[in-house]
């Protein structure tokens, strides 16, 4: 992975001392781990995206239980749905889907969730299995959060927290803005969603950790706080969510 060790390094020099690391296949959650060893502040999440959901097998919960056993494995993920861009069948996704918060119910380990245009069917599906085991945490987490107030207020019903990327930062997410200014912050996380969705002023550039400091100032301003406490608070959150105090 070129310049990881740069990466790292930049994200601590603007204060993030904690790094999520997220796989999306077997082999991508195999190198989250690697780097969660690799380096004190990353830990791990792994799992199956959606977009390749028609290649889940039975057989890949074997190695993802593996993988989800190992040190500084702190959630499963990134799952869920998407019903927009996946070439993968919708019923191979809510399968898949499905194992996998099993998996993580049986790890007791919270769960990443990828959610573009499925809204019924994530909540539907997640509701099932709001507390994993004797989960002290939140069930998870809706990452990069695209929906409205409405879906906000059900994830909160279901024990879920939403997590604002870098698209709070774009002129026209008018109504992400006004979900985040609602939304009580002791429910919110924020990230990169590194590679994608780099914000503004570093749209269209290769995204990365140091940049959520971007989308912790557009919080606090939009929320009229400041960036200290959105900061704080949404790092609290994200201790708690995934155990890694």
């Amino acid at each position: 992975m070129p310049r990881v060790d740069e990466v790292v390094a930049n994200a601590m020099t603007v204060g993030v001392s904690r790094i999520l690391a997220v796989g999306t296949d077997l082999e991508t959650s195999a190198e989250c781990v690697r780097l969660a060893a690799r380096f004190s502040s990353v830990f791990a999440a792994v799992g199956i995206h959606p977009h390749d959901a028609d290649g889940f097998e039975l057989t890949s919960l074997v190695e993802l239980r593996h993988l989800g056993s190992q040190p500084k494995v702190v959630a499963i993920g990134e799952i869920g749905l998407d019903y927009v861009r996946s070439t993968s069948s919708p019923a191979a996704q809510r399968i898949a889907f499905g194992h996998q918060m099993a998996l993580a119910a049986e790890l007791g380990l919270p769960i990443v969730v990828h959610n573009r245009g499925a809204d019924d069917d994530v909540m539907s599906l997640i509701a099932d299995v709001k507390k994993p085991n004797a989960l002290a945490g939140r069930a998870g987490v809706l990452h990069c959060f695209g929906g409205g107030l409405e879906f906000a207020r059900q994830a909160q019903e279901v024990d879920f927290s939403i997590s604002f990327a870098g698209n709070l930062t774009y002129r026209r997410s008018t109504e992400l803005r006004a979900v985040a200014s609602r939304v009580p912050l002791s429910w919110l996380l924020i990230e990169t969603d590194c590679p994608y969705l780099s914000p503004e002023p570093k749209r269209g550039r290769v995204n990365e950790p140091d940049n959520v400091e971007l989308v912790a100032r557009e919080l606090a301003t939009i929320r009229n706080d400041s960036a200290e406490s959105v900061a704080l608070e949404t790092s609290e959150n994200a201790a708690a969510l995934f155990a890694w105090k």
